[in-house]
């Protein structure tokens, strides 16, 4: 492999995607959560709605935010390595790519948010919008694979 990560290029890309995982594992796991912590609220059940409290910060500051800059970070030197800055063609499907990774951060800000509406005791949503928000991830990670595998364009 060429480029400026050369040699290192294999195990870069084998870290970031492990770091992916981890992402993608507390953004399946926050969103439960969430709707957990919203029905404890709604029951009026104070004692478990604190301890879904401790545990969303744990998931954030533990897997979550970490997994999500390490992604970033080791993202942006293969993108790099690939030419992203020096407008190599053949990339559409990188463009996309960082496009929905941007989404997903953007998703990941907006659960750890919300987390921080209930942890004040202010749901906005719906048990059942929750649920249907919680399906963004498995949609976005479903498209980044095919992106990336099979690099439609």
């Amino acid at each position: 492999m060429s480029g400026f990560l050369a040699a290192a290029y294999d195990w870069v890309k084998a870290a970031h995607l492990i770091f992916v995982i981890f992402w993608m594992a507390g953004l399946f796991m926050l969103p439960r959560y969430l709707v957990y912590h919203q029905e404890a609220l709604a029951a009026g059940n104070a004692a478990e709605a604190a301890s879904w409290i401790e545990r969303e910060g744990k998931i954030r500051k533990i897997i979550l935010t970490p997994a999500m800059i390490v992604v970033w970070v080791l993202g942006l030197a293969l993108a790099l390595n690939l030419g992203l800055a020096d407008g190599a063609p053949g990339l559409g499907w990188l463009h996309l790519k960082l496009l929905l990774v941007f989404l997903l951060t953007g998703y990941h800000g907006w659960t750890v948010g919300y987390a921080k509406k209930l942890a004040a005791g202010k749901p906005t949503l719906t048990g059942k919008q929750l649920r249907m928000l919680n399906e963004i991830p498995a949609l976005a990670v479903t498209l980044i694979v095919v992106l990336v595998i099979v690099k439609p364009f």
